[in-house]
């Protein structure tokens, strides 16, 4: 039997590039990061490939080393309204934290994202491992791993309760009578839990999915567990393609033992892109990338991933013993991916910042449009990946590329859409529009 299934692509927007020197080329612009034009065109340009959705990372406190890449990154929830009157159709997925701030403020900022761009909205929820963040919000630290996914499971149940509050019948608009709205149809949601007391309905109807769109992106056992019981597309960083088969085959089955159906939960592997027309002309933009590396900017940041100081690590020996992962309570899954990466290749540190600089562990790729065609297309038939997280290393120009030659390759073999046939961020993914649970018990109620 012929395989009907088509690919989904999501376009992650990571500043001036996923590369942590793409903003010292002479072509890009070190102050993109807080231009709203800079954003509109990248967005643009992914639509015009069709892309699913663009996708917003963020951390409510200052990641990057201001000394050596650039800051100022925008509020994204704030950033998908301003992309929202900007775009048509493109799915926006953004970043928000469950260990700050309260559910009601946060569903309601996506209800309100979901309303402006009629349907387009996607959260992805993250637990913050960062450390500084916690002290930008009077903590004295960021707390157990544990705690924050327990944590983070009550808020998302209480931002569907809110997302739920409303039926969608209940906006009647009947000005003859004089009733906006059927009371009956609105629920208080009266949760009360361990971290949450919230009383209720959303001051706003249900939204156009009803749900935003969740993702989620963590693969520690707590991140695993978490999405398979909430997330609809799940951001990965899997370098092999045995890795991708052996990480896709237990999220469809966790997401099974969760009650739910396997091809409700979309996997979607990160790739970064690094093209050219031949080999020799990628291997010379490889080059040119790996040439305008800080060591003190990588060192910085991989000390953040294992919580110990390696910025007087010597370059070029192997990486010093750094703890595992159980002994994190930050960076889990991303520190045993580069310690794995490390002792996995036998690289130098050097070696090793140079592999991290394209894209923070996830999978790179150099070679031709096709190759990397043959490439998507083996994890996608083989049972690796519903789709890939494209990450350019260079904005706006290796995202134009890959529309403009990757694409159409894409398109030719039968693997991706022509033209959009949705205009929802669910439609675009394949993904049901949830009912209301209040609805369900009213209708049950009203039944019997």
């Amino acid at each position: 039997m012929p395989d009907t299934r088509r690919l989904h692509l999501n376009a992650f927007i990571h500043d001036i590039g996923h590369h942590e020197a793409a903003w010292r080329l002479p072509e890009s612009d070190p102050f993109a990061t807080v231009s709203v034009e800079h954003y509109i065109k990248l967005a643009r340009i992914a639509e015009s490939g069709t892309f699913d959705s663009v996708f917003f990372a963020d951390s409510p406190s200052l990641q990057n080393d201001p000394r050596y890449r650039p800051i100022g990154l925008l509020e994204p929830t704030t950033l998908l309204a301003a992309l929202a009157v900007s775009t048509e159709r493109i799915g926006l997925i953004a970043t928000a934290s469950t260990s700050y701030g309260e559910p009601y403020e946060l569903a309601r900022r996506f209800a309100s994202v979901d309303h402006i761009s009629g349907g387009r909205a996607g959260w992805n929820i993250v637990t913050t491992a960062s450390r500084d963040a916690a002290l930008n919000f009077g903590l004295d630290d960021r707390g157990l791993h544990a705690d924050r996914y327990e944590r983070a499971e009550e808020f998302v149940q209480v931002a569907k309760k809110l997302w739920d509050s409303w039926e969608d019948d209940a906006p009647i608009g009947d000005k003859e009578s004089g009733i906006f709205a059927d009371a009956e149809r609105i629920h208080s949601i009266s949760h009360v839990g361990k971290y949450y007391r919230v009383a209720g309905p959303l001051n706003a109807p249900r939204s156009p999915q009803g749900q935003p769109l969740l993702v989620q992106a963590g693969q520690s056992e707590s991140g695993r567990n978490f999405a398979a019981c909430h997330a609809e597309a799940v951001f990965t960083t899997q370098r092999s393609l045995a890795e991708g088969q052996a990480f896709y085959a237990d999220m469809k089955r966790r997401a099974v033992d969760a009650g739910r159906i396997p091809e409700q939960i979309v996997i979607l592997p990160g790739i970064v892109p690094i093209l050219g027309s031949t080999e020799a002309e990628v291997r010379e933009r490889e080059a040119a990338f790996n040439e305008q590396i800080i060591p003190e900017y990588g060192l910085h940041q991989i000390s953040k991933y294992f919580d110990v100081d390696l910025t007087g690590a010597d370059l070029d020996a192997p990486l010093p013993e750094v703890p595992e992962e159980e002994r994190i309570e930050g960076f889990k899954s991303r520190s045993t991916l580069v310690a794995n990466l490390a002792r996995g290749e036998n690289l130098t540190v050097r070696q090793l910042l140079a592999k991290l600089g394209w894209g923070r562990g996830h999978r790179s790729f150099a070679g031709t449009p096709e190759q990397l065609v043959d490439t998507i297309e083996e994890w996608f038939r083989e049972g690796a990946a519903d789709g890939f997280n494209i990450m350019p290393p260079a904005l706006p120009g290796d995202l134009q590329t890959f529309v403009d030659h990757v694409i159409p390759e894409l398109r030719s073999r039968g693997l991706f859409r022509h033209e959009y046939e949705g205009t929802t961020l669910r439609e675009h993914y394949g993904l049901e529009r949830p009912e209301s649970q209040y609805a369900r018990r009213a209708f049950a109620g009203r039944a019997g």
